[in-house]
């Protein structure tokens, strides 16, 4: 896709050290713990394998540099009995914002979903993202509150955490 703001395209294996980058500074951003290290050699073959279930979308400026992606999943929504695209992550680096590749990267996102055959795109920020917040509902997109869990499970066999189950 073409913008005048730049450029939104799929991710290519020569993009991952760049993207790597990228998100190291989303999770910084976000205020998350640090990745461990060999993210790019994790996410690599999860990304570019033929049978992928992962779509990463890059925003690029006029001049070329990647500053910004979008990655993306098939999921299902149990209640409806219909997939739906779920975006994971957007994330623009900050000298790129406000410069029309967030609103690039959402109709990226949106073609995605389309081409294929997926009616609708849920994601999620954090509450304190004021910024983000505003531009998505900017794009008329709605709020849905609840609260996000994440529950290390560990190894096959074997549950961390207060409780076990059984």
């Amino acid at each position: 896709m073409n913008h005048t703001t730049g450029l939104v395209r799929p991710a290519r294996p020569e993009d991952l050290p760049r993207l790597t980058e990228l998100i190291h500074e989303h999770v910084a951003y976000e205020r998350a713990a640090p990745r461990p290290a060999g993210l790019g050699d994790r996410l690599g073959p999860r990304l570019f394998a033929e049978d992928a279930r992962v779509w990463v979308l890059l925003a690029e400026t006029p001049d070329g540099t990647v500053a910004g992606y979008a990655a993306c999943s098939e999921e299902f929504a149990f209640w409806d009995a219909r997939p739906y695209l779920h975006m994971d992550c957007l994330y623009l680096a900050e000298d790129a914002r406000g410069h029309g590749l967030g609103a690039a990267l959402m109709a990226g996102v949106a073609e995605l979903a389309r081409d294929r055959g997926l009616e609708h795109v849920e994601w999620q920020t954090p509450d304190w993202n004021e910024g983000a917040i505003r531009f998505y509902d900017r794009l008329g997109a709605t709020a849905r509150p609840k609260r996000r869990y994440a529950w290390p499970v560990g190894p096959a066999g074997r549950v961390d955490g207060r409780k076990t189950l059984g």
